[in-house]
Formats: structure tokens, C-alpha cells, sequence
């Protein structure tokens, strides 16, 4: 087994509680670094891109399944960003030679090494809503 990137084993410091934690926010950044989150943002942009992947986690799906548990979404913007997410090897797409042809969606290995990104998310989205929106 290869060792963990230092990107993803200080990311994973961050979640699981180690002493060593990065603190990019209050120690400031560099160039890099701003470069890094931009093509990370770029990857990620919009409301449905991390939605889409949640959706995929429990395992393969056609576009229908994903349109059904990714509420609010139109087909035409889930076609764009199946699309997208694709070509940012986040997803696959696999078609199946039946008749009529079968699509299926699935997350990739690099879509996974996601996890720790949605579960900040999660988190923190739990202390902003009781932060801002519940008061």
C-alpha cells in the first residue's frame, strides 16, 4: 500500500482530531496553495457536484435514480454535470449494450478520496446551521 499524499494525510489529521493540524486559515497560505483550492473549487463548482457524488456513493446508478435522490435538480443540469464530474474523473460512465441501451454512473477512486472533504462539510455545515440559521 503507497503512503497517503501529505494533502490528504493533513486532511485527514483535521477530521480524525490529531495534534498536527493544519491550520491554512490562520497561518495564512501561499500561491500554491490558492492555486491548489482554485482547481479543487473548479472541480467541485456549483450546488450539485458534491450532491451528485453523495448520491453515487451507495454504488452504481442510472440517471433516473440520481435525478430521484438529488431533489431539485432539472435533467438538462444533471446531464451537464454528470459530464463534468466525468471529465474530472470523479465519476464513470459505463453504457451497456442492451436494448434500449443501459447508462450506469459510478464513483471512481478519485471521487472517494473525497470523503473527508464531505464529511468537513457535513460538520461544519451542522454547527453553521445552528450558528446562523436556527438562532
Amino acid at each position: 500500500m503507497t503512503a497517503l499524499p501529505d494533502w490528504i494525510a493533513l486532511s485527514n489529521q483535521e477530521v480524525t482530531g490529531s495534534k498536527h493540524k493544519n491550520r491554512m486559515l490562520t497561518n495564512g497560505g501561499c500561491p500554491k496553495t490558492a492555486l491548489s483550492i482554485k482547481d479543487a473549487l473548479e472541480a467541485l463548482e456549483g450546488r450539485w457536484k458534491l450532491l451528485i457524488l453523495f448520491s453515487l456513493s451507495g454504488g452504481s446508478k442510472r440517471f433516473k435514480q440520481i435525478s430521484r435522490e438529488v431533489p431539485g435538480i432539472t435533467d438538462k443540469t444533471l446531464s451537464k454535470e454528470l459530464k463534468n464530474l466525468e471529465g474530472n474523473k470523479l465519476i464513470t460512465r459505463n453504457v451497456y449494450d442492451t436494448f434500449p441501451p443501459t447508462v450506469e454512473y459510478a464513483i471512481t477512486d478519485h471521487g472517494r478520496s473525497l470523503e473527508n472533504v464531505l464529511e468537513g462539510l457535513h460538520y461544519w455545515g451542522l454547527k453553521h446551521r445552528a450558528m446562523v440559521i436556527e438562532e
